[in-house]
């Protein structure tokens, strides 16, 4: 009983789990932002490379 009154009384825990969930969420927000950059450049250059072969 006493380890878990001192595991909830402990913040450094819950310190550690706040930025783990921060870095994830800030990673979801990378991938999501990176890939529709992506799909943005690839429109882009597929309309260069048909402007090019029509020329």
């Amino acid at each position: 009983m006493k380890t878990i009154r001192n595991f909830i009384k402990n913040s450094k825990g819950a310190t550690a789990i706040e930025y783990g969930l921060i870095a994830a969420l800030i990673a979801v927000a990378a991938i999501a932002a990176m890939q529709g950059l992506g799909n943005q450049l690839k429109t882009t250059f597929t309309n260069v490379s048909s402007n090019m072969k029509a020329s």
